[in-house]
């Protein structure tokens, strides 16, 4: 080796060092385009748990979960807080749910401090399909539901009634009847999960991403981190959909309501999950957006659904508490709907939705009647013609 070395330049040396430099790099985290070996997929199991069934050579896991499921944390301490209100009668600070949304000045305690260092967060990932402009007004509308449920945790010790905030059974309502846990929690659903899911994960631009390269320092390329922060926001379970009973989904948030709303689409989740991870394996893009484009059709045919049941159980609730939380949820789904694009959802038909259901109303959940209900959610089922 030396002697071959003294034969050349010192130029040609020092390029030849350059040379050699580079492919020792490479050879760490560069792979051929087929980085794994293939998978049939006639071999996938429909319960088959995610995060074991893909390996590479080595039989070492190629998922990575940690930034997804860090993620679904986030949104459940969230919401755990808010319920605090409501279920212990606790004063909420509107300045920590900011800080839990945007993960600043360490806001997560006990089991999930190690949140506080996790690198990732809420509020960047919201509305994160839409132009910077749009996205921090969405953001925006977000943090101003923590002021209102900050505010009306004020009076949780209060009956509510038209014009007075607090309790209507066991749920927290503003003096205008509006149950803003709910509002949080299922816009979140919207603006968080389908939107950064469907929108940004499932994109075209996403689903190109690079898929023949390491990340630095891990076992996954790029494009198999995009689909694995999928499953990891969608579910806390090894098999997505595997804890459902006849009575209850076993999972949360967007999750749950595929099983609550859209029991078909339900069903075929896992498996697509499975499938377009195979399909990443595979370089397959043609069965890769197969997958892609059913994911993103049942979560929107599930938020759709959702918020015309709520809409439909506001009317056959047989108090005012039950109906003042169907109305919460619905809201909250309703502006969800923006977010659903492939059935053409905007911010104009979810705002003008809201409007004429309890925005534009001095009296908010006090002032609904059954024709506005119905004149909603008949614009959702024209909007949204799956759910015909």
């Amino acid at each position: 080796m030396t002697s071959r070395f003294l034969r050349f330049s010192t130029l040609s040396v020092i390029l030849l060092t350059t040379s050699l430099w580079s492919c020792s790099t490479e050879k760490e985290t560069t792979v051929t385009p087929q980085l794994r070996p293939k998978i049939d997929y006639a071999s996938l199991s429909d319960t088959a748990t995610y995060a074991t069934r893909f390996l590479d050579e080595k039989k070492t896991s190629t998922v990575d979960l940690t930034n997804g499921s860090n993620r679904l944390l986030m949104f459940r301490a969230i919401n755990t807080y808010n319920g605090t209100a409501a279920s212990t009668g606790a004063t909420l600070d509107a300045i920590q749910l900011k800080n839990m949304f945007a993960n600043a000045s360490s806001p997560f305690s006990g089991s999930l401090t190690t949140l506080n260092t996790s690198g990732v967060q809420l509020r960047s990932v919201t509305a994160s399909s839409l132009p910077a402009g749009e996205a921090e007004k969405e953001r925006l509308t977000i943090e101003s539901g923590f002021t209102a449920m900050a505010n009306a945790s004020k009076s949780v010790g209060q009956t509510a009634s038209e014009g007075k905030a607090g309790k209507l059974g066991t749920y927290l309502v503003d003096e205008k009847g509006i149950e803003w846990a709910q509002i949080i929690q299922k816009s979140l659903i919207g603006a968080f999960q389908l939107d950064y899911i469907a929108n940004v994960l499932l994109s075209d631009k996403n689903l190109s991403a690079d898929n023949s390269t390491l990340v630095a320092g891990k076992n996954y390329t790029a494009l198999e981190q995009n689909w694995d922060q999928i499953y990891g926001i969608l579910t806390a379970n090894p098999v997505y959909g595997g804890k459902a009973t006849t009575t209850s989904s076993g999972e949360s948030f967007l999750g749950s309501y595929l099983w609550e709303y859209n029991k078909d689409g339900f069903a075929k989740i896992h498996p697509a999950l499975l499938k377009g991870r195979a399909a990443i394996v595979n370089n397959d893009q043609q069965t890769l957006k197969a997958q892609a484009t059913l994911l993103r059709t049942e979560m929107e045919k599930a938020v759709a659904s959702a918020a015309v049941g709520y809409l439909g159980k506001w009317k056959t609730g047989t108090t005012d508490a039950a109906r003042a939380h169907a109305i919460g949820e619905g809201l909250g789904f309703i502006y969800s709907l923006r977010y659903a694009k492939l059935n053409g959802g905007d911010a104009t038909f979810s705002d003008n939705l809201l409007t004429n259901l309890v925005y534009a109303a001095p009296n908010g959940f006090w002032g609904l009647t059954n024709t506005k209900i119905d004149a909603a959610a008949d614009a959702i089922r024209i909007e949204f013609k799956q759910l015909n």
